[in-house]
């Protein structure tokens, strides 16, 4: 009789997962070496090839796919029994890899990761500020936030919270420049924006919405380039409402009568929606966020 343990079916569903040796031991937090020698153990106390090895890593099996279904009942049953037995969420452990935004990774470093450390002091963070060049197909990140829901069907996305965009200028900028009175004026001043084909959400795509003529001068896929360009004194952008109130030399332009608001949406793939570590994750995110819009929504939204 094969003699199998919950060790080697941990080792199993981080290959499953991962598809590769590399990251499934970034996962579990050891070497690709041992990650390789416990499949290969487990595949010949059972007598049954789980993988197909192949130059793209490791592919499961139709053996392989049938355990993956019984491999995650059983780590779900673990999860919510040692959360049962501890009281304590906190016992998740592992890497996690999430992908987001430039201006979210900011927010959430400032304001959210303390309590993060605190709840989950077991999980170590990746966080990812390329989201265009992650894949969840490929389980390069484990959840993705992005400023779109996804509608293709192997993943699953839940709204976050609303944040609100202003137009920004330094004071020194305005101060020696023709005042602005109406969305027409603006035609006749420089704009900080994103490069175009670089943008990797429609969300990002807002200067239109301020006026279709507006076409930025100076363009940089990073929100903080455009933060400093505009801070120098030369060029008016558009910026997150959470990033520009902590600086007192911007000041919006047109306040009352441009607003863009857009939203934060957490995506996972389907098959990682039930995970207990994930889907604990996912609920401290959203709740966190939302107890936070104060800071996301000026005053009145």
């Amino acid at each position: 009789m094969a003699h199998l343990t919950w060790d080697d079916l941990q080792f199993f569903l981080a290959v499953a997962r991962e598809g590769q040796l590399s990251r499934a031991a970034r996962q579990l937090q050891t070497s690709h070496v041992t990650v390789s020698r416990r499949i290969d153990r487990l595949e010949s106390a059972l007598k049954l090839r789980l993988f197909e090895r192949n130059p793209r890593g490791y592919e499961l099996t139709s053996t392989g796919r049938r355990l993956v279904e019984t491999a995650e009942r059983m780590e779900n049953e673990a999860d919510r029994l040692l959360v049962d037995l501890t009281g304590d969420i906190g016992a998740q452990r592992g890497v996690l890899r999430v992908a987001v935004p430039e201006g979210f990774a900011s927010f959430f470093s400032k304001n959210l990761l303390p309590e993060f450390q605190t709840r989950f002091p077991n999980i170590a963070l990746e966080l990812i500020t390329l989201p265009q060049i992650m894949s969840l197909s490929r389980r390069e990140a484990d959840l993705s936030v992005t400023l779109d829901p996804t509608k293709a069907t192997p993943y699953h996305s839940e709204k976050i919270v609303d944040y609100a965009l202003h137009i920004y200028g330094a004071r020194s900028y305005l101060e020696r420049n023709a005042p602005i009175t109406r969305r027409e004026d603006l035609l006749e001043h420089p704009f900080a924006g994103y490069i175009e084909e670089m943008i990797f959400a429609r969300g990002l795509d807002y200067l239109g919405e301020v006026h279709p003529k507006i076409r930025p001068v100076f363009k940089s896929s990073s929100i903080f380039n455009q933060l400093a360009a505009t801070r120098a004194g030369l060029y008016l952008c558009v910026l997150p409402h959470y990033v520009a109130r902590h600086y007192t030399d911007l000041v919006p332009v047109l306040h009352d009568e441009v607003t863009i608001l857009r939203n934060y949406w957490l995506t996972c793939h389907r098959d990682v929606r039930p995970i207990p570590r994930e889907r604990a994750v996912m609920e401290f995110i959203k709740s966190a966020m939302r107890a936070r819009r104060g800071e996301l929504l000026p005053e009145g939204h």
